[in-house]
């Protein structure tokens, strides 16, 4: 399931794209100005980012610029500005689309999906990490040249520590982005599904490391 961050100081529009998103099917994630998105940021990583631009505190280029630190996730900006200079200081930014207020949530929709659609088919074929070899478009992940029977919640953990690859995650952050805001359970379900996914990995179970007291993190020694 694609996810989709929405980052939006209107309440009446920002719950209107949510449940319009949604309904369609994304999974999604919302914060209510531009602070509370760099708080939320890094615990819910998107496949693309719908940011409006004037927000109280840190308005929608600074959030923008701090996203664009660290990753290149598709961003749609949304604003009650049409001037030229503003829509060039979007794209500056790093932008990748740019909507003006009011707007069609249809047409918001059809922009994402073209947007999500380019970025999936700019994806690599194939991730080789060490012995492992991951086959997006085909969900399918193979250690040694053999393909690893994996459920869709091990696939999904799997790609998310490798999308990681050096970063340590801690548990909650992995169970808010895999299981998903509404899982009433506790982190040893994350532990739990590790130690699955590591004995399904075979020679490769060791490129998922425990970090003690914080979680895992995807490496493959050089």
């Amino acid at each position: 399931m694609q996810k989709i961050f929405v980052v939006e100081d209107d309440k009446n529009l920002r719950n209107l794209i949510r449940d319009y998103l949604v309904k369609e099917g994304y999974q999604v994630t919302t914060a209510v100005d531009g602070n509370d998105a760099l708080a939320q940021w890094r615990h819910h990583l998107a496949d693309l980012v719908i940011l409006d631009v004037m927000m109280p505190g840190l308005d929608g280029y600074e959030v923008l610029e701090y996203i664009r630190e660290e990753s290149s996730v598709p961003v749609i900006f949304l604003t009650a500005k049409g001037e030229l200079s503003d829509r060039i200081q979007g794209f500056e930014t790093g932008a990748d689309d740019y909507m003006t207020k009011p707007f069609s949530i249809k047409e918001l929709l059809m922009r994402i999906k073209a947007i999500l659609k380019r970025t999936e088919e700019e994806k690599p074929e194939i991730w080789k990490h060490g012995l492992i070899e991951i086959h997006p478009r085909n969900m399918e992940a193979f250690v040694d040249g053999n393909r690893v029977d994996l459920t869709t919640r091990e696939y999904d953990l799997l790609i998310y520590l490798v999308e990681n690859a050096g970063i340590p995650v801690r548990r909650e952050t992995i169970i808010d982005r895999i299981w998903g805001l509404d899982f009433d359970g506790d982190d040893r379900a994350v532990d739990t599904a590790i130690k699955r996914l590591r004995k399904k990995m075979g020679r490769g179970e060791d490129y998922i490391k425990t970090i003690r007291g914080i979680g895992y993190k995807f490496e493959v020694e050089k």
